[in-house]
């Protein structure tokens, strides 16, 4: 069986959308037997996500998985728009949302999840207490914006209050609840679909955020080394090593390629972003 796998099209950006255009016709000419997205194809507002999909042109199972992007809405439940809105238009399109519904072929299953985040990959060094990481602002920027300034404290040493950046999540995803309580949710139900796949001796986990600190990119500067915070879970790689017939994980969102073998698994990131378009064929 082979496998295609992309992730991050970004197809409401006008920088993004002519490369996932480009990207997409050389995957509807390689092929294959199954297709996998894994999160990020656009914001759920509007219809560039259905204009996105509707341009692959491929035979087999079609398996979609949300980013966080999808979860961007201008309106006020993101929870609404995952669990209700986005599955529902996806199965019009032809694809089948990975969260819901696991695809086994013979003795290969597949199995998608969000992911999320909880601050386990926060970079201790830049001295950030939780409290930014929470509201997904740093320092120096709650000391620009006084409805922020609350946040500041004995505890935030200089360099942290040199330090200016954000978290976009924090604007455009309205969850009515922590980051790590939605996480726990998500993987609640990814623990339920794999003990259901107890026989199945080969899964493959599509979990949007990464699963390993293995996958984080190397350090570039403060601001990417803030944004670590966000890119995944140590939760997430917890729970996808306790059940051994989970061989491998594909996951995207750090726009960074990468491979780790961590356990008895297999873990890669596309390390597809907004300039730049890969996709990966793995032979199953």
């Amino acid at each position: 069986m082979r496998l295609l796998i992309t992730s991050d099209l970004h197809y409401n950006h006008p920088v993004s959308q002519p490369l996932a255009e480009e990207l997409i016709e050389r995957m509807n000419a390689a092929g294959g037997d199954v297709l996998l997205v894994i999160g990020d194809t656009a914001v759920a507002d509007g219809d560039c996500w259905e204009q996105c999909l509707g341009r692959f042109r491929f035979d087999g199972p079609k398996l979609l998985v949300a980013g966080n992007h999808e979860l961007w809405t201008n309106g006020n439940d993101s929870l609404a728009v995952l669990m209700n809105q986005l599955p529902r238009r996806a199965a019009a399109l032809g694809w089948r949302w990975l969260a819901d519904e696991p695809l086994v072929i013979g003795d290969v299953a597949l199995v998608g999840s969000v992911g999320w985040y909880d601050y386990s990959f926060a970079q201790k060094e830049l001295g950030i207490p939780r409290r930014f990481y929470e509201n997904k602002i740093s320092p120096g920027v709650a000391q620009r914006l006084e409805k922020f300034a609350h946040l500041l404290g004995e505890d935030v040493g200089e360099r942290a209050r040199r330090l200016y950046a954000r978290w976009n999540d924090g604007v455009h995803v309205k969850l009515g609840m922590s980051d790590e309580k939605f996480l726990a949710a998500l993987l609640g139900r990814l623990e339920e679909q794999l003990a259901g796949l107890a026989r199945v001796p080969n899964v493959i986990a599509a979990v949007h955020c990464l699963p390993f600190a293995q996958l984080l990119p190397p350090s570039h500067n403060a601001q990417w080394d803030f944004a670590k915070a966000y890119l995944g879970s140590e939760k997430i790689g917890q729970l996808l090593l306790k059940y051994p017939n989970v061989k491998r994980v594909y996951c995207g969102h750090s726009h960074f390629p990468a491979r780790a073998r961590v356990g008895h698994l297999t873990a890669v990131s596309t390390g597809c972003g907004y300039r730049h378009k890969r996709f990966l064929q793995v032979e199953i």
